[in-house]
């Protein structure tokens, strides 16, 4: 196995340094400002509290100086089908507005739309269909999260310090 010799990896690091590259939590990158930073509403609905679940795992739990306004959306088309019409695969679509925004305030310091999709198997029974479908829309929400987050890491370097 190759591994790099010192020289290499000193001048590997060297050049991700001279294009700009900033690490989001580091010294210089505005991704600390978020931990801990970014109030969620209450959950409407058990995909709210996951989204809120996985929310708060990556960016904890917070009060503020930030306040984080999602709508998400979502609907449900059928994939696949059998000779008798029934449907045996679902495509589930998701869509999450967000902004983020001051607490208290309607400013908004961070805005954007992010979409994502998941399918689930409807071939099993009833209940194992139901289970199915709960688990996708988890699924769903967990990657609707992960985008929102990542945007905003992305741009958290332009909040107002």
């Amino acid at each position: 196995m190759w591994l790099p010799d010192r020289r290499t990896l000193l001048l590997s690091l060297a050049a991700l340094a001279g294009c700009g590259f900033t690490p989001v939590y580091g010294p210089q990158g505005g991704g600390g400002a978020l931990l801990n930073a970014v109030a969620l509403s209450e959950p409407a609905d058990r995909y709210d509290y996951d989204f809120n679940a996985r929310f708060e795992e990556r960016l904890g739990r917070g009060a503020g100086p930030y306040a984080l306004d999602v709508s998400i959306s979502t609907g449900v088309t059928g994939l696949g089908s059998l000779a008798d019409g029934q449907t045996t695969r679902y495509r589930l679509t998701g869509r999450a507005d967000y902004v983020l925004s001051p607490t208290g305030s309607e400013e908004a310091l961070i805005a954007g739309r992010t979409d994502a999709f998941t399918s689930y198997s409807a071939t099993g029974s009833t209940a194992a269909t139901q289970a199915a479908e709960r688990d996708a829309k988890r699924r769903l929400m967990v990657i609707l999260a992960d985008q929102v987050i990542d945007r905003l890491l992305l741009d958290a370097d332009t909040l107002p310090q």
